[in-house]
């Protein structure tokens, strides 16, 4: 039998938060072509996940420059435009994450892979990051997602049981490696998918 569900944990990008580094880059290539080769190959995600966990974010931009000076004015523009990356709220999770926040059985708090330098900018557009209980940052715990630390972190700081938690990440990588520590976990596509799968949880909203 499962353990009824008492605490709900939300990832932030691409769950609540619309980020896309394509916000910024795609005026300048005008083809997606070329944009998704230089997110292939110069400005990927490992660089920037990089950041994510804790690695200063001047000091991976000059290793990028140093390394790919053919392409210093666009590495520079990946943190010099960041914030045009930030898209708005995803409304239909937000209205979810509203609805869990107001029910008193459950305890709601948030894991994310996000710079600590970056992080205050969200912080100061989204006034809905206020409602959570906490919000373990990867950029401050020197750690991210996929690494069962940061997932270790977010057990023993909200003192949660793993079997009583429910992980809700865009990236069915970081689902998997919560489920390996016990954790429950829906691999979100969309707010109406995320609705259909918490009532799988007997989570009505």
């Amino acid at each position: 039998m499962m353990k009824p569900i008492n605490t709900i944990i939300f990832d932030l990008g691409g769950v609540l938060i619309d980020w896309n580094p394509a916000y910024v880059f795609r005026d300048v290539f005008q083809d997606d072509e070329k944009m998704n080769w230089f997110f292939d190959n110069i400005c990927t995600s490992d660089w920037n996940e990089n950041q994510d966990a804790g690695y200063p974010i001047s000091q991976a931009t000059e290793d990028l420059v140093v390394k790919y000076p053919d392409y210093e004015r666009l590495i520079r523009m990946y943190y010099g435009q960041w914030e045009k990356m930030l898209g708005g709220e995803i409304i239909g999770t937000v209205r979810i994450l509203k609805s869990l926040i107001e029910d008193p059985q459950y305890k709601v708090v948030a894991l994310t892979n996000w710079s600590s330098e970056t992080f205050p900018i969200a912080q100061k557009r989204f006034e809905f990051l206020s409602w959570f209980e906490g919000i373990i940052v990867s950029g401050e715990e020197k750690t991210r997602k996929p690494f069962k630390e940061i997932y270790e972190i977010t057990l023993s700081r909200f003192n949660l049981q793993p079997e009583c938690s429910l992980f809700i990440d865009d990236n069915l990588r970081n689902i998997e490696a919560a489920q390996k520590l016990g954790i429950n976990g829906i691999h979100f596509k969309d707010p109406d998918q995320l609705g259909e799968s918490l009532e799988k949880f007997q989570i009505n909203i």
